[in-house]
C-alpha cells in the first residue's frame, strides 16, 4: 500500500470513529422494543397516540406563537386559539393521569433540533 493510501486509510479509520461512538450511544438511549404483552397494549397505544398529539399540540403552539408577533391573527382569535391549546394540554395531562403514564414519557428526541418537551 503506498504512503498516500495509507494515510487516507487512516483519516477515514479517524473520521469513522465519532460515527460509531454516536451508533453506540443511539442504540442505548433508544427505547426498547414495543412490548406487546396483550394487558399493556392499550397502554402503549395510548402513549404512543399521546405522544403525536403533544407533538402537534407543540406545533400548533409554536405557530400560534409566530402569526400573533406577525399580527395576522385578530384578538379574538388569539383568545380562541389559546383557550384550545389549553384544553387541549388539560386533556392531554387528564389521559396521562388517567393512565398512570408520566407526560415526561410524551418527550420525543428529535434529533438536532432537540428534544420535544
Amino acid at each position: 500500500m503506498t504512503r498516500r493510501k495509507k494515510r487516507s486509510a487512516q483519516r477515514l479509520a479517524v473520521g469513522v470513529q465519532p460515527l460509531r461512538g454516536a451508533a453506540v450511544r443511539a442504540k442505548r438511549q433508544s427505547p426498547g422494543r414495543w412490548n406487546a404483552d396483550p394487558d399493556d397494549v392499550q397502554r402503549s397505544v395510548l402513549k404512543l397516540v399521546l405522544t403525536l398529539v403533544e407533538f402537534l399540540r407543540k406545533m400548533m403552539e409554536r405557530q400560534a406563537i409566530r402569526r400573533m408577533e406577525e399580527r395576522t391573527l385578530t384578538p379574538r382569535e388569539v383568545e380562541r386559539v389559546g383557550h384550545a391549546l389549553m384544553k387541549l394540554e388539560e386533556t392531554i395531562l387528564d389521559l396521562c393521569r388517567r393512565f398512570d403514564l408520566d407526560p415526561e414519557d410524551l418527550n420525543l428526541d428529535l434529533g438536532p433540533m432537540g428534544t420535544l418537551i
